[in-house]
């Protein structure tokens, strides 16, 4: 059975970095894709990066964290290292997995993926 664990997450200052670790078990990571998202309160899930082909490693960012969030890969994991936070950013984020994809944005809904975690919570504050 495929498990993504999420970790890393907690409170951070605005301007502040955190870096989130995604742990996938049992699954051949070369033949997929990853992709991070962020859920707020009350909030639908959004795509905020991804990794289109786990083989590639081409990384992709929406337009909003481009420039400061940073998707990266090891071995069975998958890292979001997201500087210069903002309050507007808080909330739940959880990584997915899917067959490859090629384009130069990121899926944008949850349900393009076939799995994801539990997620982990991030709360931006002062």
């Amino acid at each position: 059975q495929v498990q993504l664990v999420e970790s890393g997450g907690g409170l951070v200052q605005p301007g502040g970095s955190v870096k989130l670790t995604c742990t996938i078990s049992n699954l051949s990571l070369e033949n997929y894709g990853v992709g991070w998202f962020r859920q707020g309160p009350g909030k639908e899930p959004e795509a905020v990066s991804c990794i289109s082909s786990w083989r590639d490693g081409n990384a992709h960012y929406v337009d909003s964290v481009r420039g400061r969030f940073t998707v990266s890969r090891g071995k069975n994991a998958v890292y979001l290292q997201m500087d210069s936070l903002k309050p507007e950013e808080s909330g739940l984020y959880f990584c997915a997995v899917r067959s490859p994809f090629y384009g130069s944005s990121c899926p944008k809904k949850l349900n393009d993926y076939s799995g994801w975690g539990q997620g982990t919570q991030v709360t931006v504050s002062s």
